[in-house]
């Protein structure tokens, strides 16, 4: 029989299918597998880091690889390399099931950095349980819906008349759900964008907002800082407009503000993308400062610390809405936990189309999940993440 010691991975056995060698499933090597660069596509610039460059590529970059004594491969987005001498002596020999424990070993002697830390391993992790299990992984963690409506998620500022004529495209595609970028120097651009995109769009689209006035931890960052005037004026405004939620219109650990000001509007609020740790989400419950949290897998500890985060929202009362996931196998990976749980009402995905639409960064899958035309994906339903990385484009 098989015992584990993850509180989580207890009661998903019983019903599902077991390793040929139950019980004795253990690590034999980790792999950071490099892939070729298929085409570069050029650049954006992000809307919040103005004077940066977001490179976007077909292929390129690398995934984790953990292959295990039963022949089971579980695989994640790419580690920095410089780490696996210390996840190899943490994992090799180890029962892959015992998450809990790997994540707190890995967090003293290999966090890394965000998008390239043990995160990355711990989405292999538990691509090797859910393969072991002969499950999904959403199906796994309680299967709560088969597709999850997305949203497109922009990248670039534009302008506003650029913005709107984009998200009509995108509306006639199927979409049915968008988040703009409000980092104009004045909040009367920031409205007109809502205002016009609301016009070219009408009832056919939610409209999400981002300040993004989180991206560093303390109160200075690139781009226009917001102060509680704007923001208390910006989030008013943006509750006649209809819109959905204004993301992080304070800075990160601005939290007294926050929650003034969350008592002060009606539009949700939303954030959380760049809070590394669990309690940090706590106090936000706590102190009332979003509606909406919103983790992200590959900065926190993965996808074990991401299942928590969704039961504290859901003690809270809060929705969930997990970040991106850094636009290919970590996306995958938040798509089946937004799929599991019950108070998670929408989908991330980096989309800027042209260069920035989100299929160039799924292109390394050979069977990627995929927007339809009704605005909605289906979490992969295949065992575990349900994917496989395309074999042409190991280097």
């Amino acid at each position: 029989m098989l015992t584990r010691r993850s509180l989580f991975a207890l009661p998903l056995l019983a019903a599902a299918q077991t390793p040929k060698n139950p019980g004795r499933i253990r690590v034999t090597d980790v792999k950071v597998v490099p892939l070729k660069l298929v085409k570069d596509l050029g650049a954006v610039e992000p809307a919040w880091s103005p004077g940066s460059r977001m490179a976007i590529r077909i292929g390129g970059g690398s995934f984790v690889e953990i292959h295990t004594s039963e022949g089971i491969t579980g695989i994640g987005p790419g580690m920095d390399p410089a780490l696996l001498p210390a996840v190899k002596a943490q994992l090799v020999g180890k029962d892959p099931f015992d998450t809990e424990q790997h994540m707190a070993r890995l967090r003293y002697y290999a966090a890394g950095t965000s998008y390239r830390g043990a995160a990355c391993v711990d989405v292999a992790l538990w691509d090797v349980i859910g393969k072991a299990c002969g499950q999904p992984l959403y199906k796994l963690w309680g299967g709560a819906k088969e597709k999850v409506p997305a949203y497109a998620s922009m990248i670039k500022l534009g302008t506003p008349e650029e913005r709107a004529a984009l998200a009509e495209r995108l509306a006639a595609e199927g979409w049915k759900a968008i988040k703009l970028r409000l980092h104009h120097e004045t909040m009367r651009e920031d409205l007109r964008t809502v205002e016009l995109v609301r016009k070219a769009v009408g009832g056919r689209m939610v409209v999400m907002t981002d300040a993004n006035q989180a991206q560093s931890s303390g109160n200075w960052q690139p781009g226009v800082l917001w102060d509680y005037k704007r923001a208390l004026e910006t989030a008013r405004e943006l509750h006649r407009m209809e819109v959905y939620w204004l993301e992080e219109p304070l800075p990160r650990f601005a939290w007294d503000q926050l929650s003034e000001l969350n008592r002060n509007v009606d539009v949700p609020l939303a954030g959380g993308e760049n809070n590394r740790l669990a309690h940090e989400f706590l106090e936000m419950c706590k102190r009332d400062v979003y509606d909406i949290l919103q983790p992200e897998g590959m900065v926190m500890e993965g996808l074990t610390a991401l299942r928590k985060i969704g039961a504290l929202a859901e003690f809270y009362g809060k929705k969930i809405v997990p970040h991106h996931g850094g636009g290919d196998i970590g996306t995958v990976a938040h798509l089946h936990l937004v799929a599991a749980w019950t108070h998670a009402p929408y989908f991330e995905i980096l989309h800027d189309p042209p260069v920035a639409d989100y299929h160039h960064r799924f292109s390394i899958m050979k069977n990627p999940p995929l927007v339809d035309g009704d605005g909605m994906i289906a979490p992969p339903q295949g065992p575990g993440l349900g994917v496989e990385i395309d074999p042409a484009l190991r280097a």
